[in-house]
């Protein structure tokens, strides 16, 4: 996410990318600040409500992708790849989740 957030600004690839896909100059920015935000909020311990609504973010960013790479008649390979990137968002939500999990601790009592 973050070498994407920064192709965004920097790459003049990436600017034609946005173009041939019909979007303006100024989405391309406010996906860049997304996106490095997102990272940033994936990364930090703690506020998982935040990290909930970064991970739901990534989604709507890679069908996105997924969509707009199929409808412009992209190569193959440019329309796989967002679906690659939202398996290994989903691999990274369950597995934040399965380590997140309250621990019950039980004891056993002989007496109950």
């Amino acid at each position: 996410m973050f070498y994407s957030a920064y192709a965004y600004l920097t790459q003049d690839a990436m600017v034609q990318a946005f173009h041939h896909l019909g979007y303006p100059d100024y989405f391309r920015v406010e996906l860049a600040v997304a996106k490095l935000l997102g990272a940033i909020f994936l990364l930090i311990p703690g506020a998982a409500r935040v990290k909930e609504w970064a991970y739901a973010g990534f989604l709507f960013t890679f069908i996105s992708a997924f969509i707009a790479h199929f409808a412009s008649g992209d190569p193959v390979a440019n329309r796989i790849m967002p679906l690659v990137f939202l398996v290994l968002l989903i691999v990274s939500y369950i597995t934040y989740h399965k380590i997140n999990q309250p621990v019950l601790i039980t004891t056993k009592n002989p007496e109950l």
